[in-house]
């Protein structure tokens, strides 16, 4: 299946978990779309000091895969720096949190799986 751009859906999430300014998602495909569990794939874009809420992932595991920018990841209570081409995994319960840190926008490809029960 190929879902174009054009046929892709954007949102505007402002203080997105309670993170700072505004996060562009592009939906690559919705969660209906998809045969396996999964609740996310998207494109995020955060604009510079825009930022993703501290949150929890049980029963879920998230990747992120940095295509763009700079930022600053809490992850599993630990903060890091990341940048282009970093993959980050969060699950198990592990909370995380993320803010662009650079100049440009930190573009994030943000797929989310859930467990089977």
């Amino acid at each position: 299946m190929i879902k174009r751009k054009a046929e892709q859906t954007t949102e505007v999430r402002k203080n997105m978990r309670g993170g700072s300014g505004e996060v562009t998602i592009r939906h690559y495909f919705k969660k209906d779309a998809i045969n396996a569990a999964c609740r996310l794939c998207a494109k995020l874009v955060l604009a510079p000091g825009a930022g993703i809420g501290l949150h929890e992932h049980n029963n879920e595991d998230e990747i992120f895969i940095i295509q763009q920018g700079k930022g600053i990841l809490v992850d599993a209570g630990k903060e890091s720096e990341v940048e282009s081409g970093d993959a980050i995994l969060t699950g198990k319960g592990d909370s995380h949190s993320i803010k662009n840190a650079g100049a440009e926008d930190l573009v994030i490809t943000a797929i989310i799986m859930q467990y089977n029960s």
